[in-house]
């Protein structure tokens, strides 16, 4: 047997208000339920990424206990076409860029922060063997 691919990923954040927006008006993922008060679910591509508050999911109910301190990490596929554009928004958005790096494979990372310290970023689809990047 072999997973195929990741349906759902989360992180956690205590303000799941900020954590909203900023995925929202920022990545322009779309919401696609809220669980009030213990998270709020993205569509990305054909997954999701889930923003859970870590203090809500610890408490045992239909779904094991779960829980994280600290900041996590989330990169989404950025092509080098769309890097300048990106750069430009993010600026708009008051989003700090933390580090750009650029991979042997080809193509450029860049990284910032949530709301909730974790860390984001936008990576091209060079890495780990999985693809070309467009650079159109």
């Amino acid at each position: 047997m072999k997973a195929t691919r990741i349906f759902e990923t989360c992180l956690y954040a205590a303000d799941l208000a900020a954590a909203e927006r900023f995925y929202q008006e920022v990545l322009g993922l779309e919401v696609v339920s809220r669980m009030e008060g213990r998270g709020v679910t993205f569509r990305c591509g054909p997954g999701v990424l889930i923003v859970f508050n870590a203090e809500r999911t610890r408490i045992a109910d239909e779904i094991p206990a779960h829980g994280s301190d600290g900041s996590g990490h989330v990169a989404f596929v950025l092509d080098s076409h769309e890097l300048e554009a990106w750069r430009a928004h993010l600026a708009t958005r008051g989003v700090s860029i933390e580090a750009e790096v650029d991979w042997p494979e080809g193509g450029s990372s860049l990284y910032f922060r949530d709301p909730a310290g974790n860390l984001v970023e936008l990576a091209p689809p060079t890495l780990w063997g999985f693809g070309k990047d467009s650079k159109k």
